[in-house]
């Protein structure tokens, strides 16, 4: 058995960061060549990592909350996620050290937690 363990990063990002402020009021045109950019190095970060890499993940749409009071709609900060094998927290978080979300488009941060057996019953 590996003693390689499984890691959620999850990719955050606010829309009242001064980047992504500067980013959004980008003429079109320009923003969306980033977004090309930003696209390719995603691309190749994927490619240099990809024996590390579970589930690829993705963006995050809209997000509903559903609670002991029914479902509302809601906000938060999460903008996509990645499943990562590592042996440790600390190798998984280096794996984002650099990472597009943040150098190419106007992402927050990346969270790596563990992902933890589910306790027997």
């Amino acid at each position: 058995m590996s003693d390689q363990k499984l890691f959620l990063a999850i990719f955050l990002g606010s829309h009242d960061n001064p980047r992504a402020q500067a980013w959004w009021a980008l003429p079109e045109d320009e923003r969306h060549a980033r977004e090309r950019e930003g696209i390719a190095a995603w691309k190749a970060w994927v490619e240099e990592h990809k024996a590390d890499i579970v589930e690829l993940g993705g963006p995050l749409g809209k997000t509903k909350s559903i609670g002991p009071n029914g479902v509302k709609d809601t906000s938060n900060a999460l903008t996509g996620f990645t499943v990562v094998r590592a042996a440790s927290i600390e190798d998984a978080t280096k794996l984002f050290e650099g990472h597009p979300h943040f150098t190419k488009f106007p992402g927050d941060a990346v969270e790596v937690m563990p992902v933890l057996p589910i306790p027997p019953g």
